[in-house]
């Protein structure tokens, strides 16, 4: 009897001092998915704005930028969408802006959109949730894409109301 209990009492003590290596998850490397189904619709534009922004290199170039960027599918993807979608904003802000659209209103769509690219670039860049942001930039860009109708639907001549003589 005292050998048994002599034998299950080292195996005991064998067993329970085994340190098992327990596999580490790394949580800087973890990969969110994304979902644009949440998001608002594109807002579409009217035929006269249309064909003058057709005619606009820069401006065409940010919009195949959004296409791009509706199509990243997790964090890493969209990290590369939104410095592109900066690039092409940057782009657009140094370019010559058609007559029509060169104007103060379009102007300020324009740098409150940029304003959520940067908050959607902060928001991957601490690793914290994107979607917020992401919706939030997405409702100012279709603000930023009303405008070009506002302007050019807006029948009142400025330069007559100015003036004062």
């Amino acid at each position: 009897m005292q050998k048994s209990l002599i034998y299950f009492v080292s195996l005991v003590l064998v067993f329970s001092c085994k340190q098992e290596k327990t596999p580490e998850i790394l949580t800087n490397s973890k990969t969110e998915f994304v979902s644009f189904q949440n998001t608002p619709k594109t807002q579409k534009f009217n035929p006269r704005s249309e064909g003058i922004l057709s005619a606009w290199p820069e401006f065409q170039e940010m919009q195949d930028s959004f296409e791009v960027l509706y199509r990243s599918d997790n964090n890493e993807d969209l990290v590369l969408a939104i410095n592109d979608l900066l690039e092409k904003e940057k782009n657009l802000r140094e370019s010559t802006y058609p007559k029509e659209f060169d104007k103060a209103q379009v102007k300020s769509r324009q740098k409150v959109l940029r304003t959520f690219l940067l908050k959607v670039k902060a928001s991957l860049a601490e690793n914290t949730d994107v979607n917020t942001p992401l919706k939030e930039m997405l409702i100012a860009r279709n603000a930023f894409r009303n405008q070009f109708n506002v302007v050019i639907n807006n029948k009142l001549d400025t330069e007559l109301i100015l003036d004062e003589s």
